[in-house]
Protein backbone atom coordinates (compact mmCIF):
# COMPACT_ATOMS: atom_id res chain seq x y z
CA UNK A 1 0.00 0.00 0.00
CA UNK A 2 2.70 2.38 0.78
CA UNK A 3 4.48 1.51 -2.78
CA UNK A 4 1.41 1.73 -4.75
CA UNK A 5 -0.70 4.76 -3.13
CA UNK A 6 0.07 7.72 -5.49
CA UNK A 7 -2.08 9.77 -2.57
CA UNK A 8 0.85 8.55 -0.55
CA UNK A 9 -1.90 7.60 2.32
CA UNK A 10 0.05 6.35 5.28
CA UNK A 11 -2.11 6.49 7.65
CA UNK A 12 -3.78 3.20 6.54
CA UNK A 13 -1.03 0.86 7.16
CA UNK A 14 0.78 2.74 9.81
CA UNK A 15 -1.79 1.61 12.47
CA UNK A 16 -1.30 -1.74 11.28
CA UNK A 17 2.43 -1.62 11.35
CA UNK A 18 2.05 -0.52 14.79
CA UNK A 19 -0.39 -3.29 15.78
CA UNK A 20 1.45 -6.07 13.69
CA UNK A 21 4.67 -5.43 15.99
CA UNK A 22 2.77 -5.37 19.02
CA UNK A 23 1.47 -8.67 18.44
CA UNK A 24 4.97 -10.12 17.54
CA UNK A 25 6.25 -8.52 20.82
CA UNK A 26 2.90 -10.35 22.68
CA UNK A 27 3.28 -13.23 21.07
CA UNK A 28 6.57 -14.15 21.72
CA UNK A 29 6.15 -13.70 25.76
CA UNK A 30 3.21 -16.18 25.20
CA UNK A 31 5.78 -18.60 23.54
CA UNK A 32 8.43 -18.67 25.95
CA UNK A 33 5.53 -19.13 28.87
CA UNK A 34 3.77 -21.76 27.06
CA UNK A 35 7.22 -23.73 25.86
CA UNK A 36 8.61 -23.06 29.77
CA UNK A 37 5.62 -23.10 31.87
CA UNK A 38 5.89 -19.36 32.33
CA UNK A 39 2.68 -18.65 34.33
CA UNK A 40 3.11 -14.73 34.58
CA UNK A 41 4.20 -14.22 30.44
CA UNK A 42 1.25 -16.09 28.91
CA UNK A 43 -1.12 -14.03 31.48
CA UNK A 44 0.45 -10.99 30.11
CA UNK A 45 -0.23 -12.41 26.65
CA UNK A 46 -4.05 -13.18 27.13
CA UNK A 47 -4.59 -9.99 28.82
CA UNK A 48 -2.72 -7.62 26.21
CA UNK A 49 -4.26 -9.78 23.60
CA UNK A 50 -7.65 -9.49 24.63
CA UNK A 51 -7.22 -5.64 24.32
CA UNK A 52 -5.64 -5.96 20.81
CA UNK A 53 -8.03 -8.58 19.71
CA UNK A 54 -11.20 -5.75 20.76
CA UNK A 55 -9.23 -2.86 19.29
CA UNK A 56 -8.77 -4.76 15.94
CA UNK A 57 -12.63 -5.47 15.88
CA UNK A 58 -13.96 -1.82 16.50
CA UNK A 59 -10.92 -0.87 13.37
CA UNK A 60 -12.94 -3.63 11.83
CA UNK A 61 -15.86 -2.11 12.23
CA UNK A 62 -14.95 1.27 11.97
CA UNK A 63 -13.81 0.57 8.58
CA UNK A 64 -16.77 -1.07 6.80
CA UNK A 65 -18.75 1.88 8.19
CA UNK A 66 -16.47 4.16 6.59
CA UNK A 67 -16.38 2.72 3.45
CA UNK A 68 -20.01 1.98 2.45
CA UNK A 69 -20.25 5.21 0.70
CA UNK A 70 -18.72 6.30 -2.40
CA UNK A 71 -18.26 4.67 -5.48
CA UNK A 72 -18.70 7.18 -7.92
CA UNK A 73 -21.26 7.47 -10.58
CA UNK A 74 -21.38 6.88 -14.42
CA UNK A 75 -21.32 9.23 -17.15
CA UNK A 76 -23.71 8.95 -19.83
CA UNK A 77 -21.06 7.95 -23.50
CA UNK A 78 -18.05 7.42 -21.17
CA UNK A 79 -16.05 4.55 -20.27
CA UNK A 80 -14.96 6.21 -16.98
CA UNK A 81 -16.75 7.30 -13.59
CA UNK A 82 -17.26 10.69 -11.75
CA UNK A 83 -16.73 11.36 -8.16
CA UNK A 84 -18.73 13.59 -5.91
CA UNK A 85 -17.47 14.81 -2.56
CA UNK A 86 -20.37 14.52 -1.11
CA UNK A 87 -21.21 11.43 -1.82
CA UNK A 88 -18.29 9.93 1.14
CA UNK A 89 -18.69 9.77 4.53
CA UNK A 90 -18.27 13.16 6.96
CA UNK A 91 -15.15 11.61 8.09
CA UNK A 92 -13.05 11.32 5.07
CA UNK A 93 -14.23 14.61 3.80
CA UNK A 94 -13.20 16.24 6.86
CA UNK A 95 -10.16 14.63 6.38
CA UNK A 96 -9.27 15.77 2.94
CA UNK A 97 -10.78 19.08 3.29
CA UNK A 98 -7.45 19.94 5.73
CA UNK A 99 -5.80 22.16 4.08
CA UNK A 100 -2.40 20.54 5.44
CA UNK A 101 -3.35 17.39 4.51
CA UNK A 102 -4.65 18.34 1.12
CA UNK A 103 -1.12 20.22 0.27
CA UNK A 104 0.94 17.10 1.66
CA UNK A 105 -1.60 14.48 -0.80
CA UNK A 106 -1.16 16.91 -4.09
CA UNK A 107 2.46 17.19 -3.71
CA UNK A 108 2.08 13.04 -3.85
CA UNK A 109 -0.06 13.10 -6.92
CA UNK A 110 2.13 15.44 -9.06
CA UNK A 111 5.30 13.53 -8.08
CA UNK A 112 3.27 10.53 -8.71
CA UNK A 113 3.07 11.73 -12.94
CA UNK A 114 -0.65 10.94 -12.61
CA UNK A 115 -1.84 13.22 -15.12
CA UNK A 116 1.22 12.83 -17.56
CA UNK A 117 -0.07 9.81 -18.26
CA UNK A 118 -2.88 10.95 -20.21
CA UNK A 119 -1.01 13.94 -21.89
CA UNK A 120 -1.34 11.96 -24.97
CA UNK A 121 -5.39 11.35 -24.82
CA UNK A 122 -7.55 12.70 -27.59
CA UNK A 123 -10.70 13.53 -27.12
CA UNK A 124 -12.19 10.06 -28.58
CA UNK A 125 -9.71 8.55 -26.20
CA UNK A 126 -11.65 10.35 -23.10
CA UNK A 127 -14.70 9.04 -24.73
CA UNK A 128 -13.91 5.42 -24.89
CA UNK A 129 -11.52 4.65 -22.58
CA UNK A 130 -11.19 4.46 -18.80
CA UNK A 131 -9.06 5.35 -16.20
CA UNK A 132 -6.14 3.41 -14.68
CA UNK A 133 -6.55 5.62 -11.52
CA UNK A 134 -9.83 6.86 -9.79
CA UNK A 135 -7.66 9.92 -9.11
CA UNK A 136 -7.75 10.49 -12.56
CA UNK A 137 -10.83 11.27 -13.49
CA UNK A 138 -10.94 14.08 -10.96
CA UNK A 139 -7.73 15.79 -10.98
CA UNK A 140 -6.45 15.43 -14.55
CA UNK A 141 -9.56 16.59 -16.32
CA UNK A 142 -12.50 19.31 -16.20
CA UNK A 143 -16.31 17.62 -14.90
CA UNK A 144 -17.77 16.54 -18.27
CA UNK A 145 -20.58 18.86 -17.53
CA UNK A 146 -18.68 21.41 -17.60
CA UNK A 147 -19.12 23.56 -20.98
CA UNK A 148 -16.11 26.13 -21.57
CA UNK A 149 -17.94 27.91 -24.58
CA UNK A 150 -17.61 31.70 -24.25
CA UNK A 151 -21.02 32.51 -25.19
CA UNK A 152 -22.29 30.33 -22.40
CA UNK A 153 -24.27 32.63 -19.30
CA UNK A 154 -25.22 29.11 -17.60
CA UNK A 155 -24.09 29.05 -13.97
CA UNK A 156 -21.66 25.74 -13.68
CA UNK A 157 -20.49 23.80 -10.81
CA UNK A 158 -17.44 25.52 -9.06
CA UNK A 159 -14.99 22.56 -10.03
CA UNK A 160 -15.52 24.28 -13.56
CA UNK A 161 -13.93 27.47 -12.32
CA UNK A 162 -10.81 25.73 -11.05
CA UNK A 163 -9.82 23.59 -13.52
CA UNK A 164 -6.42 25.40 -15.20
CA UNK A 165 -4.51 23.76 -18.36
CA UNK A 166 -1.63 24.29 -16.38
CA UNK A 167 0.29 20.63 -15.78
CA UNK A 168 1.31 21.91 -12.62
CA UNK A 169 -2.75 23.19 -12.02
CA UNK A 170 -5.16 21.47 -13.58
CA UNK A 171 -7.98 20.49 -11.22
CA UNK A 172 -5.92 19.79 -8.52
CA UNK A 173 -7.65 21.54 -5.96
CA UNK A 174 -11.28 20.40 -7.61
CA UNK A 175 -13.84 19.34 -4.93
CA UNK A 176 -13.68 16.06 -7.76
CA UNK A 177 -9.51 15.39 -7.19
CA UNK A 178 -10.00 15.25 -3.89
CA UNK A 179 -13.49 12.43 -4.10
CA UNK A 180 -11.04 10.90 -6.51
CA UNK A 181 -8.38 10.35 -3.92
CA UNK A 182 -11.72 9.15 -1.38
CA UNK A 183 -12.16 6.67 -3.47
CA UNK A 184 -8.46 4.96 -3.84
CA UNK A 185 -8.90 4.88 0.32
CA UNK A 186 -12.04 3.47 0.45
CA UNK A 187 -11.31 1.08 -1.72
CA UNK A 188 -7.91 0.15 0.19
CA UNK A 189 -9.58 0.64 3.36
CA UNK A 190 -12.35 -1.90 2.47
CA UNK A 191 -9.74 -4.38 1.40
CA UNK A 192 -7.93 -3.47 4.39
CA UNK A 193 -10.94 -4.39 6.51
CA UNK A 194 -11.41 -7.97 5.02
CA UNK A 195 -8.09 -8.75 5.81
CA UNK A 196 -8.62 -7.89 9.45
CA UNK A 197 -11.73 -9.59 9.69
CA UNK A 198 -9.10 -13.22 8.61
CA UNK A 199 -6.38 -11.59 10.82
CA UNK A 200 -9.19 -11.56 14.03
CA UNK A 201 -10.65 -15.44 13.11
CA UNK A 202 -6.53 -16.37 13.86
CA UNK A 203 -5.86 -14.13 16.62
CA UNK A 204 -8.98 -15.39 18.56
CA UNK A 205 -7.83 -19.26 17.60
CA UNK A 206 -4.61 -18.68 18.80
CA UNK A 207 -6.14 -16.68 22.21
CA UNK A 208 -7.81 -19.96 22.30
CA UNK A 209 -4.80 -21.82 22.26
CA UNK A 210 -3.22 -19.68 24.53
CA UNK A 211 -5.79 -20.34 27.26
CA UNK A 212 -5.09 -24.03 27.07
CA UNK A 213 -1.43 -23.34 27.42
CA UNK A 214 -2.14 -21.18 30.81
CA UNK A 215 -4.10 -23.72 31.91
CA UNK A 216 -1.61 -26.63 31.86
CA UNK A 217 1.22 -23.97 32.99
CA UNK A 218 -1.00 -23.35 36.36
CA UNK A 219 -1.06 -27.41 36.30
CA UNK A 220 2.38 -28.04 35.86
CA UNK A 221 3.37 -25.34 38.45
CA UNK A 222 1.12 -26.88 41.07
CA UNK A 223 1.58 -29.62 43.37
CA UNK A 224 -1.54 -31.23 43.14
CA UNK A 225 -2.84 -30.48 39.24
CA UNK A 226 -6.11 -30.53 38.57
CA UNK A 227 -7.64 -33.84 37.55
CA UNK A 228 -5.36 -35.70 39.15
CA UNK A 229 -7.12 -37.44 42.87
CA UNK A 230 -5.10 -36.15 45.50
CA UNK A 231 -5.68 -39.41 47.75
CA UNK A 232 -3.58 -42.53 46.90
CA UNK A 233 -5.04 -45.81 47.73
CA UNK A 234 -3.03 -47.28 50.54
CA UNK A 235 -2.36 -51.45 49.58
CA UNK A 236 -2.39 -53.38 52.34
CA UNK A 237 0.82 -55.03 53.59
CA UNK A 238 1.18 -58.70 52.71
CA UNK A 239 0.86 -59.46 56.33
CA UNK A 240 -1.69 -56.75 57.72
CA UNK A 241 -4.49 -59.13 57.90
CA UNK A 242 -2.58 -61.67 60.01
CA UNK A 243 -1.99 -58.64 62.51
CA UNK A 244 -5.47 -57.99 62.45
CA UNK A 245 -6.04 -61.48 63.36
Amino acid sequence: MARNSTSCESFLQTPLLVLGFIVLVISLAGFIGACFHVAWALWVYLVVMLFIIAALMALTVFGFVVTSQGGGAGVPGRAYREYRLQDYSPWLRKRVQDPDYWRAVRGCILGSRTCAKLAAWTPLDYAQLSFCEWMQSGCCKPPTACDYNMATTVAQEQDCYKWNNAAELLCYECESCKAGVLEEIRRDWHKMSVLNVVVLVALIALYCVGCCAFRNTQRAESDYPYGVNRMSKIRPRWDYYWYVS
